[in-house]
């Protein structure tokens, strides 16, 4: 018997169905293809939804692996309308996938350069892997988040020469926050949050930048109002000051799938990652990153910068990779 006909029996009236072992695949596939819809749905909506739909939105690339298992269930249960529902599922995905935000060149003359680290050191437990990469790499300004009182004792031990001038929020486990600069800085109110996130101008070959640590709380359960107000802090401070070249820079807790962040990115604020194509590498978790993980550690900077090297490091002893960048500020024609 041709094997094509042996997959069909024929009814008592004549119609043909398909035998009862092929409807789970399909049933399979069509709980599949309902999940990811539900996230990919809040993600066209321009919206992050409740819990748990904001988790899961940091992991939307991830959701191609799910929506492929499924669209080869329904071609193997030749379930023809999860096919077509499958395809345009994953031309969404597609679509989602590609890096969000504005780029272009800087107008005006190069006036000054800089390099940026900020790394989350996790309750302090990666301070004395961070203490070596700034003196490996050199940077200017340094951003570190969960820098509880050890950490901020051991900063100032081993940096202080290097790095004379700081901004601080003190605190235990992941409340406390410090900028740390080679230049000159004067004092600014920052942003009030759960965690600390202090703020600064400096004086970069004399030219006024702000500096702005961003450690908004983690969408989790529960939190997921204070997560997106303090996100929401974070785009009312980039805006507060147009005129002043900016850069704000730390963990977000955010990636570019969470329309809270994206708002961020609305008021024309470039990741230094996009620029310099290192878009969507992974920062979180370390311990898989970058094969499975999600970019939520950033840099981000006014249309002022432009933006080179951009490098994702691994340190130790810490769930966060660091993210180091140089930028070149440009005087505003």
């Amino acid at each position: 018997m041709d094997t094509a006909a042996a997959e069909w029996t024929t009814r008592g009236d004549g119609r043909e169905h398909r035998p009862p072992g092929r409807r789970p695949g399909a049933r399979c596939a069509g709980l599949l293809f309902a999940g990811v819809s539900v996230i990919v749905g809040f993600r066209a909506a321009d919206s992050d939804g409740i819990t748990p739909v904001p988790q899961l939105l940091a992991f939307l690339p991830w959701l191609l692996a799910p929506t492929a298992v499924a669209l080869l269930l329904t071609l193997l249960s030749r379930w023809w309308p999860g096919t077509f529902w499958g395809v345009v599922l994953l031309g969404l995905l597609a679509w989602y996938i590609e890096p969000y935000g504005k780029v272009g060149d800087p107008t005006g003359r190069p006036v000054a350069a800089l390099r940026v680290l900020t790394s989350n050191v996790e309750f302090g437990q990666g301070t004395g892997s961070l203490i070596n990469a700034v003196r490996r790499e050199k940077p200017d300004i340094v951003f570190v988040e969960e820098c509880d009182f050890g950490c901020d004792a051991l900063l100032k031990r081993d940096l202080s020469q290097g790095y004379p001038h700081r901004r601080a929020v003190e605190g235990g486990g992941s409340e406390g926050s410090v900028i740390l600069s080679r230049f000159p800085l004067r004092p600014t109110e920052g942003v009030r949050g759960t965690m600390g996130m202090p703020g600064a101008v400096a004086d970069v070959d004399g030219h006024a930048v702000k500096l702005q640590l961003a450690h908004p709380m983690p969408p989790l359960p529960g939190q997921v109002d204070l997560w997106r107000r303090e996100l929401d802090a974070l785009r009312d401070a980039a805006t507060a000051d147009p005129d002043t070249p900016l850069v704000l820079a730390g963990d977000f807790n955010a990636s570019q799938d969470h329309a809270a962040f994206r708002r961020i990115l609305d008021t024309g604020l470039r990741d230094a990652s996009r620029l310099d194509g290192a878009d969507r590498t992974a920062t979180w978790p370390a311990q898989t990153a970058p094969t499975l993980g999600v970019q939520i550690d950033h840099v981000l900077v006014s249309e002022d910068f432009g933006a080179s090297r951009t490098r994702i490091l691994d340190l130790a002893d810490t769930d966060h990779r660091a993210v180091v960048t140089d930028l070149t500020l440009h005087e505003d024609r």
